[in-house]
């Protein structure tokens, strides 16, 4: 892992074409580009298309939040349309992945709404496919049992490991189950710190090394299983300025 016929990406997240000359400052391979709405993008992608010419910057793309994680009626009216939308908008900045928050732990999702999910992320993969985007799910609070059925389902869905998210609502990082069971899923990672916690309050994305999660033992992992993609810094550039120390000597 440590040689050079593996090499692991490391980007950050960027708001806005300021983020993103400030990220290739800092060296950064790629910046991660949240989308809420399609039609705040389209006003910046131009800016943000000039920046990837001029800086040879690498985009992925983060999407929208779900909303309400049990109304199937938003889901199919308000949250699949900007999914397609955005899917548009990716393959013009050429963006490879897209990451999805689509919440799916069945301690609090019903039945019903899992299996629209299901389906949900079937049409999302086939619209994918057409435009070569690898869609990855995120971890939320779920445990590596609640992502089964959709990996089942679904051989070509992806997961963007959260390693923050994987500290909460778990006595232990749920990260070290997702690795020992779907090792090959993971095609993206989140790196972010807290203290632990039992709510999304506690979602506090702090700079790694300011909490409790244990990145050295989980990037051992990591190499374990031969990642050897992308890890995204989710968090501000002057935050990632600070700890990309820390954040380097955990990778590589």
């Amino acid at each position: 892992m440590r040689g050079e016929e593996c090499h692991i990406s490391l980007g950050g997240t960027a708001r806005s074409p300021q983020d993103i000359e400030l990220l290739h400052t800092l060296g950064l391979e790629f910046a991660e580009i949240p989308v809420t709405d399609p039609e705040e993008i389209t006003r910046l992608i131009q800016a943000f298309k000039g920046l990837q010419d001029a800086l040879g910057m690498r985009y992925l793309c983060h999407g929208p939040r779900e909303g309400d994680p049990n109304d199937i009626e938003s889901l199919e009216k308000n949250y699949f349309p900007r999914i397609k939308a955005i899917i548009k908008v990716m393959n013009y900045l050429k963006m490879s992945l897209l990451t999805l928050h689509l919440w799916l732990d069945q301690r609090f999702v019903n039945r019903e709404a899992i299996h629209f999910k299901i389906g949900l992320l079937s049409r999302i993969l086939e619209l994918a496919a057409s435009e070569q985007v690898t869609v990855c799910i995120e971890n939320l609070s779920e445990r590596a049992s609640d992502l089964e059925p959709v990996f089942r389902e679904m051989a070509m869905l992806g997961m963007t490991l959260d390693l923050g998210h994987a500290q909460l609502l778990s006595d232990v990082n749920t990260s070290y189950s997702f690795m020992e069971k779907y090792p090959e899923r993971i095609k993206h990672v989140h790196m972010h710190d807290n203290w632990g916690g039992s709510s999304y309050h506690d979602d506090i994305h702090l700079p790694p090394g300011k909490g409790s999660v244990d990145f050295r033992r989980i990037f051992s992992g990591l190499r374990k299983i031969g990642y050897c993609r992308t890890v995204t810094l989710e968090l501000k550039p002057a935050e990632i300025k600070g700890c990309l120390g820390f954040v380097k000597s955990v990778i590589y």
